[in-house]
């Protein structure tokens, strides 16, 4: 039976669901102060079928369950009656990941703004929940003395929404030679917002988990991420590496990580941390002179040195690229 909530419930009880979905029953817990996007979330990972892919039905509550941005907290939701999902498990991983809807609309926030976010105590407590929640499964050990590079995958290292025969045609250019040059001063993660079968595919399919000269210590896919909401642009989901600290305090901290990604938003969590890098996308007309990746290896080895990455301002990244280490330290 599914627990109680109310619209009058705190926004941090428990609430626990019980979910029908193809002949059988399951045990989904979640918050108040999640959203519907964070429910789906959790129904993915005991189910496999994506956020994307469910259609959730409740009485009396109708088409709210299709605002992902939509909290918990404020839908009636009551221990008598069950959900029902309908929904399919995908087959083509890489048909499912194109025909997904695209997100440009990137933003950003006020700085106070991502102070507010950052330092709420909502937001703590969904990050605290997500690492009881999410185990992150090394693939190669953490290194002792290495910083971490958090990798973004789609913009940020592959084309994933142009067509191509060979999945090698949509990778960015000088990606291996980027990642051999990293991994001699980084422990490298890839984080990407879609599932993990598809980051495994997809990297694997570019030769990024076989390569002979460095190694990828984990990947992580969209049930590591959490939903936050501001007032200026409402509900979304961000990657707080919170989370990766959290769970290897020995080896990693924000005075040695950086995380590299297409979309400002994924930062506000941890925004001094983040650099936003340039999409890579109609990978077959800009292949030939993008040089991201080149230039963003300058900038990692330059500050590969520094003790405490946290003093710097990664929005100035491209004057090392230009002037080489020697340039200032600090920002």
């Amino acid at each position: 039976m599914a627990a109680s909530a109310s619209t009058s419930s705190p926004l941090g009880e428990e609430i626990t669901l019980t979910v029908k979905w193809s002949g059988k029953e399951y045990t989904v817990r979640v918050c108040g102060d999640d959203s519907v996007a964070e429910l789906k979330r959790r129904i993915c990972e005991l189910t496999n079928v994506l956020p994307k892919r469910q259609k959730l039905l409740y009485p009396k509550v109708g088409s709210k369950l299709a605002d992902d941005s939509l909290l918990l907290s404020q839908l009636p939701l009551k221990s008598s009656l069950k959900m029902t999902m309908i929904g399919t498990v995908e087959d083509d991983i890489i048909v499912d990941q194109v025909d997904s809807p695209e997100i440009i609309d990137d933003f950003e926030l006020g700085k106070d703004e991502v102070i507010d976010i950052k330092d709420k105590d909502v937001n703590k407590q969904k990050l605290r929940r997500r690492i009881g929640q999410y185990k992150i499964e090394l693939r190669n050990p953490c290194r002792e003395g290495k910083k971490l590079l958090v990798l973004d995958i789609d913009y940020t290292l592959f084309d994933h929404r142009s067509p191509a025969e060979n999945p090698l045609q949509l990778m960015r250019p000088y990606l291996h030679e980027f990642l051999t040059a990293a991994y001699a001063e980084y422990d490298i993660m890839i984080w990407s917002a879609t599932s993990l079968k598809w980051v495994e595919l997809k990297m694997g399919q570019l030769g990024v988990l076989s390569n002979p000269n460095y190694k990828i210590t984990a990947l992580l896919d969209h049930l590591a991420m959490i939903t936050v909401q501001s007032d200026s642009r409402g509900t979304f989901d961000c990657k707080p590496l919170g989370l990766i600290w959290a769970q290897f305090p020995e080896f990693y901290s924000s005075r040695n990580t950086i995380m590299f990604d297409d979309l400002r938003r994924n930062f506000v969590m941890n925004p001094q941390n983040g650099l936003v890098i340039r999409p890579f996308r109609k990978a077959h007309a800009n292949r030939d002179s993008d040089q991201e990746l080149m230039k963003l290896t300058q900038y990692l080895l330059a500050i590969a040195e520094l003790d405490d990455l946290s003093p710097l301002d990664h929005n100035d990244w491209e004057l090392y690229s230009e002037d080489g280490p020697k340039r200032r330290r600090h920002a």
